[in-house]
């Protein structure tokens, strides 16, 4: 019988949607997905927003720094067409707005913050606020590659489940983790070996690879029992994960 690893839509279904939009979150679970992932950064009206680099210049027919704009200029900004011509007028999503649609699913949530290239002061308890609004606390994963916010959210929150991004070869992660109060390790594709998966799951620890796309990748860690992957391709993923269950 094979585990029934989680799949986890990166920044919604982003190999067939522009990222980090409604339509692609709204793909991600019409594909089966048990949760997606996105990134939060703020606005200059500290609204939180789900948009990936801090600028719009790739994602949208807009050039500037998030952080420089309001979030009723930020939706005037076309963040579709940039994939496919016919994703024309799609928009930035706030969070509340993913929260407010989140809220009727069963998804697991994924928030990614932003914190480590721009400085957003008090980002940390303006998402939490937001989440405990919408009391999606139990859905709810916060990361991070910038570990002081991940600190910072377990001294609001002490019960906010948290795990630590990563991209290198760390020894005995899981210890580290548990460290600073985080529960889990979102690490990069290539540093999932055996001997991290061993040890994280002999410490009790998920383990949630990213970008998992290559079928022979999510093959080998359904395989070996990882927690959950984080994939572009979330239909695909979930298509595998049938195939080795009925297998």
């Amino acid at each position: 019988m094979i585990h029934n690893t989680a799949i986890f839509a990166h920044r919604g279904s982003a190999g067939t949607h522009p990222e980090n939009t409604m339509v692609s979150f709204e793909a991600g679970l019409k594909a089966g997905a048990e949760g997606i992932k996105f990134d939060v950064q703020l606005t200059k009206d500290d609204i939180p927003v789900v948009i990936h680099d801090e600028t719009v210049n790739r994602t949208t027919n807009a050039h500037g720094w998030v952080k420089d704009f309001t979030y009723e200029e930020l939706k005037s900004f076309d963040a579709g067409s940039w994939f496919a011509p016919s994703f024309q007028g799609v928009i930035i999503p706030s969070l509340e707005e993913l929260f407010s649609w989140a809220v009727h699913t069963q998804l697991k949530l994924n928030v990614k913050l932003k914190s480590g290239v721009i400085h957003y002061p008090g980002m940390e308890k303006i998402v939490i606020d937001l989440i405990t609004k919408y009391q999606l606390k139990d859905s709810v994963i916060i990361s991070s590659f910038n570990h002081y916010s991940l600190v910072e959210c377990h001294r609001l929150d002490p019960e906010m489940e948290t795990a630590i991004l990563f991209m290198e070869g760390l020894y005995e992660p899981w210890n580290y983790a548990h460290s600073i109060g985080a529960s889990g390790l979102h690490c990069f594709l290539p540093v999932a070996g055996s001997d991290l998966l061993a040890g994280a799951h002999q410490a009790n620890m998920a383990v949630r690879p990213f970008t998992v796309n290559e079928d022979d990748h999510i093959q080998a860690l359904i395989k070996r029992h990882c927690a959950a992957i984080i994939t572009d391709w979330p239909e695909k993923a979930v298509h595998i994960r049938k195939a080795m269950q009925k297998g």
